[in-house]
């Protein structure tokens, strides 16, 4: 029987996330065309591998049995192209991170001398791409790491980025030329997401007494600015060297004693290393170098608890 590596994808990426929406948003197709692939793939086969219910998606018992190769497929068709590509293949990345633009790091290190082809691919979440690098489904993925990770994973640190605090003209604080953490304890922290989702801002609020926070929807950084700029109590943190966008209102603002530091790395899969990934990874060392990203004075900066090794 020959099968259809769409039609696979299709089922393993659906088996993982246990939701057609989110699957389908993960291969970058619609619900319905994800629907088409799994029924064809199926009917191919001759069995039912996925049934839907009230709490999502779940594998058939023939699903649980025939996963485990077609993920193996889908990592030889992974091999065989990479193989006939050679060293000329881009490197597939994923990138996430709730403090913006970690693609910053990255088109940094792609223009380093020798820094191999990347192809980035959208942003996740930390766990959906870590099951992608794990599964196969893409080379690596960089952001911020903390536990608890999956079994299989390597991760090195790259960079660790100071964090300033972004606040409206007309928050009390605003003429500040600097700013301890704790001065922050009466303001409100404005969120792109439930701060369940967010490790490092919910991290922040409890290590320095921030009872108050308001979740704004994630429409990307100007509308959240912007929000901001209309809150006098209100306050947003954010990596020191991102590029700000034209929004009056709002000002940004040095945090010190201690500086937060916002911690940025790569992860791979474990003994099975994706061509070119040596190469990346000698880049980024050499990037980290020159521009100083991996300096750390514990009597100075603030790291949440956790954190991957600064080795």
């Amino acid at each position: 029987m020959d099968l259809d590596l769409a039609t696979v994808r299709a089922f393993v990426r659906t088996a993982h996330e246990r939701h057609f929406g989110r699957a389908a948003a993960n291969l970058g197709i619609t619900q319905q065309a994800l629907s088409k692939r799994v029924a064809r793939l199926e009917s191919s086969l001759g069995v039912r591998l996925l049934d839907r219910d009230q709490h999502g998606v779940r594998l058939t018992e023939a699903g649980a049995r025939f996963l485990p190769g077609a993920e193996e497929t889908l990592r030889a068709g992974d091999r065989a192209v990479a193989a006939l590509v050679g060293e000329h293949g881009p490197l597939h990345i994923d990138v996430w991170g709730h403090l913006f633009a970690p693609l910053r790091t990255v088109a940094q290190v792609a223009t380093a001398p020798a820094a191999p082809p990347l192809r980035p691919g959208h942003g996740r979440d930390l766990p959906t791409a870590a099951a992608a690098v794990v599964h196969g489904e893409i080379d690596a993925g960089f952001g911020r790491v903390h536990p608890p990770l999956p079994d299989g994973l390597t991760h090195r640190l790259v960079r660790l980025e100071p964090v300033d605090v972004v606040v409206s003209t007309d928050h009390r604080l605003a003429g500040a030329t600097s700013l301890r953490p704790d001065q922050l304890r009466d303001s409100v922290l404005h969120a792109p997401a439930d701060l369940g989702r967010l490790d490092f801002l919910a991290r922040f609020a409890e290590r320095f007494d921030i009872s108050e926070h308001l979740t704004t929807p994630n429409l990307g950084l100007a509308p959240m600015l912007s929000t901001l700029a209309a809150d006098p109590r209100g306050f947003a943190l954010l990596p020191a060297d991102v590029e700000f966008p034209e929004v009056p209102g709002v000002t940004a603002i040095p945090l010190v004693d201690p500086t937060p530091l916002y911690a940025w790395s790569l992860i791979w899969r474990t003994g099975a290393e994706p061509p070119l990934l040596e190469a990346l990874v000698t880049a980024l060392v050499r990037t980290a170098g020159e521009n100083r990203w991996l300096e750390y004075d514990p009597a100075r900066d603030w790291l949440p608890t956790q954190e991957p090794t600064l080795a």
